[in-house]
């Protein structure tokens, strides 16, 4: 396979307005919580999506992808590894083409299996980082994490 430049994948995702965050908690100090109190404060039209909550950040909460009443053109995974291949799924059967698998530190959301999944089926997939890293006046934290993640080779997962 090729190497991919994930800027084009970047630019789409943050170019969509209507995105779904997949692993948002009823405890907002979570990082899904964070990422989706943002993008909203941003105007972005952003979906919780949490198959346990039917509220969090007192929005609506939507047990999967299929039940959001909307269509959404992004899913962010903030989710255990061993739950996003089951979102990949959901997203190309659904006709979502643009997703990103959060990590910043750490294991993060990123899954090789959903990744291979992803592309093979034609989704525009980004393997790692946050968006928040991206859009243009980034937080400082952002900023860095971003510059740091990028000097150790480790701010998307390998295939980038």
């Amino acid at each position: 396979m090729a190497r991919e430049n994930p800027a084009k994948h970047v630019r789409d995702f943050l170019a969509a307005r209507s995105v779904a965050v997949v692993g948002v908690s009823r405890d907002s100090r979570q990082t899904a919580n964070g990422i989706y109190r943002t993008l909203r404060g941003l105007g972005y039209d952003v979906k919780a999506v949490n198959p346990s909550a039917t509220e969090v950040e007192g929005d609506p909460c939507f047990k999967n992808l299929a039940s959001i009443p909307t269509k959404v053109e992004g899913v962010l995974i903030v989710t255990a590894p061993e739950v996003t291949p089951s979102v990949m799924h959901e997203c190309a059967a659904l006709g979502i083409r643009l997703v990103w698998m959060h990590r910043s530190f750490g294991r993060g959301s990123v899954s090789s299996e959903a990744v291979r999944f992803g592309r093979d089926n034609g989704l525009s997939v980004i393997a790692g980082g946050c968006p928040l890293m991206f859009r243009e006046g980034a937080d400082l934290p952002h900023r860095c994490m971003r510059a740091v993640l990028s000097l150790t080779g480790r701010l998307f997962s390998k295939g980038y």
